[in-house]
């Protein structure tokens, strides 16, 4: 044949995409892949398309080295997608493809893995009879997972992958219980190979009140096209529930399914509940699944071999073979907002997937975001209301205690204290919530008021006393527990402020003998840590339970009576115009873990400030008035989603170099011919972190009535950026529907 060109995208921070002479005798596949010299490199890239001449000169271009695929590793919808993805968010197209692949795939290896010969099972140990077998009450993984394993044998991947974690494995292979046997692939059965054809409707399904049943028959009557359903119910109505319904419709149909969460937190109690009702393959997809495994999964949905996906932000890009429902559960969580390089937002391109696919999504939450409210009050979603919990629970009631003049311990009232005596009187539990971790959020002179300050990003040190270190939470530096003042010399050094390691220790001093459960990253940092405490936690063995936002959403603690919020005041007054939206989530979302089952629930707010407007709403209208008051406001003050915003942030070792790149391009901006008068331009103003890891951070803001108006502007501004001298001495992103601002 003769010789042709292919455009390929690169995974590499530019914009440009690179020619290359096609040497081989099959035609090029568009979307397959390809190694590519790149400089003194090689890299693997992504055919964009075929071509028989090329702009560049022929003696200046080089030829692909190898192909990796006969047909694309991505379907056309998703090529697409990716496609829209790259423009709207303004990110270069390689990195957005690549972001979308497995590991394994961007480093080259072959899309379907070579088969193996052989696995590995653990199996239990049959010379041991199950009378003998003793482990303690309390350790119900390890029970559990003996019972799974006597009728199903498991790789360590496969129960990884269902919430073992590796060391609930070792420690029943430590007593002898369970043994690890090579088992020969070709002895296995053989696993049907359409789970349609097995499909049987679960036969456990609960009972739906009527609002469930009226939300599950309207979806269920547009299940075949596209609508974006969203559902706001009270915390603990029982949206899962009316998820699982939906999501056997779309199995009868032979239809796959899409779940979104926003956290790896929340993983292994959905997998449960959904392995618990649907006998179909399911796949898991996260962070912090291994490669292999993330490559295993993603290929089963590609080949429709599994019928569900359940997984975090970045699964949206998983490629189906017959996808029919996507299902975003907490649609308001920033989770979803990527918030470095590649910064989509997972909801609002699942949206578009679906709308692309003409397949429904459905949008859960308590507490929508403003923009989803707004975009149901305009008829642009389709609003559905659950307004009472499922079963016989009621909404908690609340209470607000002011702080003012009262004495404290480790942040507790007297009157926290005494309700959470009467409550865990009633063999009930507690949870405190405080969103502060480490031991107090600063360490301070007693002598002369110098407070310990990473001198990487200007913010106070965190105390964290039980490993006698300072560590920053912005950049993680840290560094050991200073003796003495760096100022003075003193040795007065003391905690200012409360933290959730301070909370647990008074906790246990002032109720001895109440078992305690302290849950924020740095006691739940192992893999499956997070699991097991929460394993003992729904069973009982915990009383107290304090925590940070980690414990703010999807959690069902049937015991839990009493949820006290214990320093919210600095939420109150932050300079973020999303601050308020966000404390209404926080609150509400943390609020519902109280009285969730039968026994009524309480929750205490403690505050100094009782009387601000915004916990005035919240008490009284609920999250419903007080993001009705919010979009009241933004409408006045023409703010998202009433406007739309982009924001540039540059940053660099020296102040100045950032904030003079960013005023060159507003100057530039506003003097070019296309310059749209009606786009406001704020700044440069230093962002809300003005520093961090050493760098200083400016940032322009852009507002426009029209999206489609603001993206000309883009499209201008990153001319002018590409264009600056000055790039090499600062680093810049393009924010495109930013959450902080």
């Amino acid at each position: 044949m003769p010789s042709c060109f292919v455009s390929i995208a690169l995974q590499i921070p530019l914009y440009n995409t690179y020619d290359y002479i096609w040497p081989f005798e099959v035609e090029p596949t568009i979307g397959g892949r390809v190694l590519v010299p790149f400089g003194r490199q090689k890299k693997v890239g992504i055919i964009l398309e075929s071509k028989i001449s090329s702009d560049i000169p022929t003696h200046k271009l080089k030829p692909v080295i190898d192909r990796f695929d006969d047909s694309s590793i991505l379907d056309e919808h998703i090529f697409e997608l990716l496609k829209f993805a790259s423009r709207y968010y303004q990110y270069p197209l390689g990195e957005v493809i690549f972001h979308a692949l497995p590991t394994r795939l961007r480093e080259g290896h072959p899309l379907i893995e070579p088969k193996e010969t052989y696995r590995c099972l653990w199996h239990v140990n049959s010379s041991i009879e199950p009378s003998e077998i003793l482990l303690p009450k309390r350790a119900k993984k390890q029970i559990e997972l003996y019972q799974l394993l006597i009728d199903t044998p498991s790789t360590s991947n496969e129960l990884k992958a269902i919430g073992y974690s590796d060391s609930i494995i070792k420690s029943l292979s430590d007593k002898e219980l369970i043994q690890e046997v090579k088992l020969d692939i070709q002895t296995e059965e053989s696993i049907p190979a359409n789970w349609q054809d097995s499909y049987e409707q679960p036969n456990n399904a609960l009972i739906l009140n009527r609002e469930q049943a009226t939300a599950v028959g309207i979806i269920s009557t547009h299940i075949d096209t596209f609508n974006t359903w969203l559902i706001e119910g009270v915390t603990g109505s029982g949206k899962t529930e009316v998820y699982l319904h939906l999501i056997d419709i779309a199995l009868q149909a032979g239809k796959q399914v899409l779940v979104l969460i926003p956290e790896i937190g929340l993983t292994p109690q959905t997998i449960s509940r959904f392995q618990a009702r649907f006998k179909v393959p399911m796949a898991v997809l996260h962070s912090k699944l291994n490669d292999k495994a993330r490559l295993k999964a993603w290929n089963e949905a590609k080949t429709d071999a599994c019928a569900i996906v359940i997984g975090t932000r970045s699964s949206i890009f998983t490629p189906f073979k017959n996808l029919g429902l996507i299902i975003i559960d907490e649609e308001h969580d920033t989770s979803y907002k990527q918030q470095e390089g590649f910064r989509y937002h997972a909801r609002d391109l699942a949206i578009i997937r679906a709308k692309t696919l003409n397949i429904p999504i459905i949008l859960g939450t308590a507490t929508p975001s403003l923009e989803s409210t707004y975009n149901a009050k305009i008829g642009k979603f389709q609003l559905i209301q659950l307004t009472h919990r499922a079963g016989n629970a009621l909404l908690p009631k609340q209470h607000i205690i002011d702080l003012k003049n009262q004495p404290l311990e480790s942040g507790l009232s007297h009157q926290l204290m005494h309700v959470m005596r009467t409550h865990l009187a009633a063999n009930n539990q507690v949870l405190l919530f405080l969103n502060k971790r480490g031991y107090a959020p600063a360490l301070l002179c007693h002598e002369c008021g110098w407070i310990a300050e990473c001198k990487h990003c200007e913010k106070y040190y965190t105390l964290h006393q039980a490993i006698k270190k300072l560590r920053c939470h912005h950049c993680d530096h840290q560094k050991t527990m200073p003796i003495q003042c760096e100022k003075c010399g003193s040795t007065q050094l003391m905690p200012a402020g409360i933290g959730t390691e301070q909370l647990a220790e008074k906790l246990a001093e002032l109720f001895p003998g109440v078992p305690i459960s302290r849950i924020d990253r740095d006691t739940v940092g192992r893999k499956g840590q997070l699991e097991e405490e929460l394993d003992i936690i729904y069973q009982g063995g915990r009383r107290i339970i304090v925590g940070t936002q980690m414990l703010a959403k999807g959690h069902h603690f049937a015991d839990v009576t009493l949820v006290a919020l214990l320093d919210v005041d600095g939420a109150l007054f932050s300079a973020d115009f999303r601050s308020a939206e966000h404390f209404g989530q926080l609150y509400t979302q943390v609020a519902g873990r109280a009285g969730r089952a039968s026994k009524p629930g309480e929750v205490y707010l403690q505050t100094h400030h009782p009387e601000h407007p915004w916990l005035m709403t919240l008490f009284q209208s609920g999250y419903a008035g007080l993001s009705d008051m919010l979009l009241k406001e933004r409408e006045m003050t023409m703010l998202p989603p009433y406007a739309h915003h982009a924001c540039l942030r540059a940053e660099s070792i020296q102040s100045q170099h950032a904030n003079q790149f960013l005023i060159s391009i507003r100057n530039q901006l506003r003097l070019h011919p296309n310059f749209d008068a009606n786009l406001w331009v704020l700044g440069p103003v230093p962002a809300l972190m003005a520093k961090k890891s050493g760098r200083y951070r400016w940032q322009l803001l852009f507002q426009h009535t029209s999206r489609q108006d603001l993206h000309r502007q883009l499209t201008l501004i990153f001319s002018l950026i590409q264009a600056d001298v000055n790039l090499s001495k600062i680093r810049w992103i393009l924010d495109i529907d930013p959450l902080e601002t």
